[in-house]
């Protein structure tokens, strides 16, 4: 049987006893993706109830009070009978959070009606104030009106009104409203009189506080909606019975009878709440709006609130409102900064008008115009004007910091260390006499014994005194660095050895020192050897317009041994001597500035930049801005290796934070944030770019040149080295060896290791790349042997030169030279086999050989150039043939083209190897 069957009643059975069951059973079937379906069985589970549902007759009446009290202390506002149980089950945390929360709505409509209440006080106690003090005026008046005071009988006392007692915020926060308490007090006077002699106990004053344990009523939530005030005046109040005629229809309307109340307490209000005043009904209202929310849900009887946000707006506008009409506001002019080139819409934002106002003044001026279009400086300018502002001109060069010229003031200045900085030419001892001052041993770990970098050090001698020492390179190929070391500088030190005398860079350092405008000390090395001659040496320099004081000038000379460490002190002496009347101060409680005496990307350390500070005093944690880069100063360390806070002026240090290698010689300025630094290096590169990418304008000499580059061979290359000193150094020595036939072409050039982009940027030219103290890392000399690019390292800077010289030469190829060996005039011509002919010569100068290369010349135009096939003399073949004799020759290529008078010239070409 089915289970239909099962579940009919059948006749002459009865259920069994039993209580109901509480758990419903019940199958949801869930159906999933790719027809994939599952069956689940659900239990509803449902509250037990014992008792009747509704409550019926449970409802409290708060006015179901025995009349057999005597004298019932007035209490405060009745508290409205709790509404019946709801029909359907809840739980006891929802019937709770029920409860709660027309607990809290009762307590707000009646902060809302107390506010009310006090409002209605205090606008008609104002009104009796007035009324009050008109007819005292108007008593006044009478009284003066009168010719003299008669004696009268006592008038009866008329009832004057009584006088309303001031709002007090006790009084305000009663539930009697005073209209209504001010009704039954006038009868209630005489039975007070006959109740004399048993006086009752004055009822206490009602007042109502807030409870401590709750937080303070918000004053403002919720209130009516504002009305807009009119013009027109209000009406004076008049008192209406409907709050007096209320009591006694309730009491007869109700269910429970009403108690007499003693005299001199005021009737208890209604206990209904007040309808809200111009709220819309909610309850009637079909189209229920706005969002439903837990508490609507809940609560469906219950009007909704108004937001915080919503009652504040409506404050604010109704005090607008009071306000009267809004005065018009001063339109305010601004200082608009306007560049070179700038966008209508950024335009407009700093001005702050609206775009389309611009757009419209646009098209009236002739110009149609979007807002994202870009005008220049001059129609930004008439905008500007238009709209009343005031324009300030302004440049991308405006970015850029300005040179800060302005000297320190006399009191700020303290004395600082001379920097000092040691020339001459190359192998003349300048490092060793270097490390004799300081004590060290540089030379030894210098790569050929020479120095190819500039070295910064500072000395403390004897006396605690401090010097700083410049260490420059003497090749030929560092004359930039030598340039940047005079002109940072205080004092020169020419080192010239007493057994070579004045050398090419020695004269150089010579120029750079009086270009810079420096004092010079000439110190004469290596007298220690027997061949030196120093007087030699300060004659030659009279040739250059250097006279040392041993000879009549002010040029300060001592003669030094950097071996035997002798003529030290004299030399110290003299520099401390030349530092004292030059006077040499900074100013260390400032922005510090630098200047960067070399730079080079370290491994494990990034870019390093050797500063020389010359103002200020440069801090760790200082933003700076070095060239077109920007940096923070992470760490600075001095010559000695050491970990430094500070670096003071004329101090050499090492910086660490910078975001690129900078050039050397570039400026380090501290600025005072990172936004400042990063605007300040954006724009010098963008100028660096332009410059780099901007082409000259065209000329004849430029055409030519740009001709003359294209038929010259260009030999590719990279260079990679360790400091940016070395690196322009390689770069000038490798343009130097260009010439017109074969020129070099830098494809890249840095500082650090080789890398991946170096080899890639070589392979696609088939370039060989340059590494001077420099190797590639694992991954870069994969790809080099992949790419079969060549890698070439070099430690000295004779070696690179000869080299790369060698290897421009060699793309050339071998150099062709002609030699003439022989020459002879065509007498006659004959033929020679079928189509042959053969020329009968005389042989003027040199020798005619066979197998020779020849070319035969007709009026001096050449018309056959190829080799001798066959030389006789009347019939036999010989090799060769003399100056003065005749002999007759054929031509290969069959060449026919033969006349009597030309000339015959016969040569050789002799290969030679090309030398730059």
């Amino acid at each position: 049987m089915s289970d239909t069957d099962n579940d009919k009643p059948k006749l002459g059975m009865r259920q069994p006893l039993g209580l109901k069951r509480t758990v419903e059973t019940g199958k949801v079937k869930q159906s999933f993706s790719h027809g994939r379906s599952n069956t689940v069985v659900v239990e509803v589970k449902r509250r037990r109830v014992l008792g009747p549902q509704g409550g019926q007759g449970s409802e409290p009446q708060v006015q179901d009070a025995p009349e057999a009290v005597p004298a019932p202390a007035p209490v405060a506002t009745p508290t409205p009978a709790p509404r019946p149980a709801p029909a359907d089950n809840l739980s006891p945390q929802e019937r709770q959070t029920k409860l709660l929360r027309e607990a809290e709505e009762q307590r707000m409509s009646a902060l809302e009606d107390a506010r009310r209440r006090e409002e209605q006080a205090r606008t008609q106690a104002a009104e009796d104030e007035k009324r009050r003090a008109a007819e005292r005026t108007a008593a006044t008046e009478a009284e003066a009106t009168k010719p003299a005071p008669e004696p009268a009988p006592a008038p009866e006392p008329t009832p004057a009104p009584a006088p309303e007692p001031t709002p007090t915020p006790e009084a305000a926060a009663a539930p009697t409203p005073a209209p209504v308490a001010a009704a039954p007090a006038a009868p209630a006077k005489p039975a007070a009189r006959a109740a004399a002699p048993t006086p009752a106990p004055a009822p206490e004053p009602i007042v109502l506080t807030p409870d401590a344990s709750r937080p303070a009523p918000r004053r403002f939530t919720p209130v009516p909606r504002p009305e807009i005030p009119k013009p027109v005046a209000k009406p004076a109040p008049a008192p209406t019975p409907a709050p007096a005629a209320a009591a006694p229809a309730a009491s007869s309307g109700g269910n429970a009878p009403q108690r007499a109340l003693p005299s001199g307490v005021a009737t208890p209000r209604n206990t209904a709440a007040p309808a809200r005043p111009q709220q819309r009904d909610r309850k009637g209202d079909e189209r229920r709006g706005g969002k439903l929310t837990v508490n609507r849900a809940l609560n469906e009887d219950g009007a909704r609130a108004r937001s915080l946000a919503a009652l504040k707006r409506a404050r604010e506008k109704e005090k607008r409102g009071f306000g009267g009409p809004r005065e018009p506001q001063v339109k305010q002019v601004r200082d608009v900064q306007v560049p070179e080139a700038i966008t209508v819409q950024e335009l407009a934002n700093r001005m702050a008008e609206r775009g389309a106002d611009l757009v419209k003044a646009l098209f009236k001026m002739g110009s149609p115009v979007t807002m994202t279009q870009t005008i220049d400086q001059d129609t930004a300018e008439l905008l500007v004007t238009e709209f009343g502002h005031n324009i300030v001109r302004v440049s991308d060069s405006d970015v850029d910091l300005a040179l800060d010229t302005v000297p320190d003031a006399d009191g700020e200045l303290k004395p600082r260390p001379p920097v000092v900085t040691i020339m001459g030419h190359v192998d003349h001892g300048k490092t060793s006499l270097l490390d004799a001052l300081r004590g060290t041993d540089v030379v030894r770990g210098e790569a050929g014994g020479i120095t190819q970098h500039i070295g910064a050090y500072q000395v403390t001698l004897k006396d605690k005194s401090k010097i700083t020492f410049l260490d420059t390179p003497g090749h030929e190929a560092f004359t930039a660095m030598r340039a940047r070391g005079a002109d940072v500088t205080d004092i020169v030190v020419l080192v010239v050895a007493a057994d070579d005398g004045l050398m090419p860079q020695t004269i150089e350092a010579i120029n750079h020192t009086k270009a810079a405008g420096k004092p010079m000390i000439v110190a004469i090395n290596k007298i220690d050897k027997p061949e030196a001659n120093a007087q030699r040496v300060r004659e030659r320099l009279l040739e250059h317009d250097v006279q040392v004081e041993a000879m009549g000038g002010e040029t300060q000379d001592v003669e030094v041994s950097a071996k035997n460490r002798t003529g030290l002190d004299e030399l110290i002496e003299k520099i401390q001597l030349q530092a004292e009347l030059m006077e040499l101060t900074a100013n260390p409680d400032r922005a510090a500035e630098g200047s960067v005496i070399e730079a080079k990307l370290d491994k494990g350390r990034g870019p390093v930049a050797t500063v020389l500070v010359t103002r200020g005093t440069l801090k760790v944690g200082d933003v700076f801005v070095v060239g077109a880069e920007s940096g923070k100063v992470r760490a600075i360390v001095d010559d000695k290796g050491r970990q430094m806070k500070s670096a003071d002026p004329s101090m050499p240090v090492e910086v660490l934070g910078i975001t690129g290698t900078p050039s050397a010689g570039d400026t380090l300025s501290v600025v005072e944030n990172e936004a400042r630094a990063r605007e300040v290096a954006e724009y010098r590169q963008s100028v660096l770019t332009q410059k780099r990418t901007t082409s000259a304008p065209a000329s004849l000499e430029s055409m030519f040149s740009a001709l003359k580059a294209k038929q010259a061979i260009e030999y590719p290359l990279v260079v990679k080295a360790d400091t940016q000193g070395t690196v322009e150094a390689i770069v000038a020595a490798i343009n130097k060896i260009s010439t017109d036939d074969i020129r070099a072409r830098i494809l890249h050039s840095g500082v650090g290791g080789i890398t991946e982009s170096d080899v890639n940027v070589a392979a696609a030219s088939g370039a060989p790349i340059i590494g001077f103290n420099v190797r590639p890392n694992a991954n870069a000399r994969q790809i080099a042997e992949r790419h079969k690019v060549a890698l070439k390292y070099y430690d000295v800077i004779y070696d690179l030169t000869d080299e790369i010289r060698a290897g421009m030469a060699g793309q050339l190829g071998p150099e062709a030279f002609e030699t003439v060996v022989g020459r002879a005039e065509i007498r006659e011509v004959f033929s020679a086999g079928k189509h042959g002919r053969a020329a009968g010569l005389l042989v003027t100068d040199g020798v005619i050989r066979k197998a020779l290369k020849a070319r035969i010349t007709r009026a001096d135009v050449i018309i056959y150039q190829g080799e001798i096939a066959s030389l006789r003399r009347f019939k036999d073949d010989v090799a060769e043939v003399r100056a003065g004799l005749e002999c007759g020759v054929t031509f290969t290529q069959n060449f026919t083209d033969i006349k009597a008078g030309d000339y015959l010239e016969t040569y050789e070409v002799e290969l030679r190897e090309r030398t730059l």
